[in-house]
């Protein structure tokens, strides 16, 4: 299908256009439909008034657009197209009345998938989404005129129409997005799925489902994590169902036979043999990258660069991935280090909303005397996982937040606890629980805000939370060294 985006909102023309939430991904494309001047009209539902949420909206009901604030369970939605933020559920009562009378539901990422020219690489998951996401736009802008956007922070579709079937498009992408998502990428990574986000899916079995939509009958190559059962289990499914490329990648195993089974043209292993980096066809293997080339600690950022290899790989010239490599310190608020006082080094790892990414940052800095700052908004996620991690790997936890008697409670209830195995601090207040954590902090060790939750409890986003932390850490040392 050659695709046409010289108007990609001609579906909007004459017609009178919702849009659900005055976030990130929406802010642009309200700005856009107001400037187009085409809809009968347009309307914007958010919780926030319109003075609240600030001269943007302001200069934009000056446009035209009317700002409704939206009341859970007593506002009716109506417009002929509804573009939905991905906070809210495609399946809610609103939406099935306005679609009952022949409205139709979509949304940013929906449109721009769905018009784009450009090849589109995107990358869902559990964890790693940021960094995978990150790491494949560098690759490809050695090769290709590039743009990242989706989940990371970057909406695209008021880009749309600079793009061209030469460029690339690189996109992170959550399961509120992919959720009844139509059309898939041409390049699709699921990097590993654990339970999340069960405060907005109805099961686990559905947020998994979610991710699954990011292959579709477009979709040349799928890479999946083989070390993740329902990952690997659907990688093989779809190379027995379809003619699809699946790329497997494992940093535990290295055997083509082993995880994949028979030789398949389209199947191949990426993986990590002798410290290095490899891609095994079945038939021999090619070396890739040396693991010591990446300055980025721990095994999951192999993981990461093995999952971004793997989406580029016959794309790029491969020489590329050794020099990014060497150069590419991460993503803020992944394990960032924010200053070092008096030999104590402070990271900054808000985006660690799940028990397993924290695990994940508790891994990459084994070895190290770690206070760690967890706690925050509740999504119904099991903290007994989180436990052993902390009790594995870090001296003190300050406890913060909505989730802090259940992290409280689930290492109390480890088999491992002992009262002498770690020192539990609990902090009224996020600015307590950094002064408390850097009290706490020894010489040699680091003091790590790794939440294991989501940040709505207190902030409207991860990146906000980060920031914050920053902040109160310069406070706190203004004298400190800064990275």
């Amino acid at each position: 299908m050659i695709k046409n985006n010289t108007d990609i909102l001609n579906e909007t023309n004459g017609k009178r256009v919702a849009v659900m939430g005055f976030g990130v991904s929406n802010r642009p494309l309200v700005k856009m439909l107001a400037d187009r001047k085409k809809c009968a009209s347009i309307a914007v539902y958010d919780k926030k008034t319109c003075e609240a949420l600030g001269e943007e909206a302001i200069a934009l009901r000056e446009n035209g657009v009317k700002f409704i604030e939206f009341v859970e369970g007593s506002c009716d939605v109506c417009g002929d197209v509804i573009f939905r933020s991905p906070g809210f559920r495609p399946d809610r009562s609103e939406f099935a009345n306005a679609l009952g009378n022949g409205a139709m539901l979509t949304s940013e990422m929906e449109m721009f998938l769905k018009y784009t020219p450009a090849l589109t690489f995107a990358i869902t998951g559990s964890d790693g989404k940021t960094t995978t996401t990150t790491l494949t736009g560098k690759f490809l802008s050695c090769a290709k005129n590039t743009y990242v956007g989706g989940n990371i922070g970057t909406p695209l579709l008021n880009v749309c129409e600079k793009m061209t079937s030469s460029d690339a498009a690189v996109l992170e992408l959550s399961s509120f997005q992919l959720m009844k998502m139509p059309y898939a990428p041409d390049f699709s990574a699921i990097t590993n799925i654990s339970p999340n986000h069960m405060d907005w899916h109805t099961s686990e079995a559905e947020y998994a489902e979610a991710k699954y939509n990011i292959v579709g009958e477009n979709t040349k190559r799928l890479v999946v994590n083989a070390e993740c059962k329902q990952t690997f289990d659907f990688g093989q499914k779809i190379l027995l169902e379809t003619e699809k490329e699946v790329f497997f990648f494992s940093s535990k195993r290295n055997s083509y036979a082993e995880v994949i089974g028979n030789k398949d043209v389209r199947a191949k292993l990426f993986c990590v043999c002798d410290g290095v980096i490899c891609v095994n066809d079945g038939d021999g293997v090619e070396k890739i990258l040396d693991v010591d080339s990446i300055i980025l600690p721990g095994m999951h950022n192999v993981e990461n660069y093995m999952t971004a290899i793997a989406l580029t790989y016959g794309i790029v010239d491969k020489n590329i991935y050794k020099s990014i490599a060497e150069s590419f310190g991460g993503v803020e608020h992944r394990l960032e280090l924010v200053r070092e006082y008096k030999g104590v080094k402070y990271y900054n790892s808000s985006i660690d909303s799940s028990p397993t990414r924290t695990a994940a940052a508790l891994s990459a800095l084994a070895g190290k005397d770690i206070v760690v700052i967890c706690g925050g908004y509740d999504k119904k996620l099991d903290y007994a996982p989180l436990a052993d991690a902390l009790l594995k790997s870090v001296r003190a936890v300050v406890l913060t937040g909505a989730t802090a008697p259940k992290i409280k409670q689930a290492l109390l209830e480890a088999p491992a606890y002992s009262s002498s195995s770690i020192t539990m601090v609990d902090a009224e207040t996020f600015e307590d629980a950094v002064e408390l954590a850097s009290r706490l902090g020894r010489e040699g060790g680091c003091v790590l805000l790794s939440p294991a939750s989501a940040s709505f409890d207190r902030f409207n986003n991860f990146m906000e939370r980060g920031c914050y932390f920053k902040e109160l850490i310069n406070k706190l040392y203004r004298n400190f060294t800064i990275y």
